[in-house]
């Protein structure tokens, strides 16, 4: 497993619409693992295949809160099918927009259909933080960051911050 590096606003990738996984091969499992491994080191507790720089609709999760306890999550091809009426207010945060964070107000249920590692279609339905993670990754692999969710004035600033850290960085 590597740890892979992380794409980082104001970077022009993050808004790519990803392309569908295709067959499960030896190398979308390595790309599951490596994800997995990316996410754990960062830390976070969600990552999609475009925060590395990899144009396919692959998410990796574990939203478990017990010290030392992993349940990781692949979800390739995920679709959310249903989401309920009721809302939550959550504070997201993003590895691609390190140390910033925003309250964004999403569903707070939903049924996402996806494909497992072993390429079999499947259907969950989430709630809290797995609902909101889920949502906040498949928006990701739609272009759409969560900075996108909140005022224009906000996302401004951000972007504006971003723009000069990554110009900085290059000089």
């Amino acid at each position: 497993m590597a740890i892979l590096p992380l794409v980082i606003l104001p970077d022009s990738r993050l808004r790519l619409i990803s392309e569908p996984v295709g067959p499960v091969t030896s190398e979308i499992r390595k790309l599951a693992d490596d994800m997995l491994e990316t996410m754990y080191d960062a830390p976070g507790v969600g990552l999609a295949g475009i925060q590395i720089g990899v144009q396919k609709r692959i998410v990796t999760i574990d939203t478990s809160k017990e010290e030392g306890v992993r349940r990781p999550q692949v979800f390739l091809d995920p679709v959310v099918t249903w989401e309920s009426e009721e809302t939550r207010g959550y504070d997201e945060g993003c590895l691609s927009i390190p140390d910033y964070y925003a309250e964004v107000t999403r569903p707070d249920r939903v049924r996402v259909r996806f494909r497992d590692l072993d390429g079999k279609e499947q259907e969950i339905e989430a709630d809290g933080l797995l609902a909101t993670c889920l949502q906040h990754e498949i928006d990701h692999l739609n272009g759409v960051l969560f900075i996108d969710h909140i005022s224009k004035l906000k996302r401004d600033r951000v972007m504006k911050k971003f723009a000069k850290a990554a110009k900085r960085d290059a000089a």
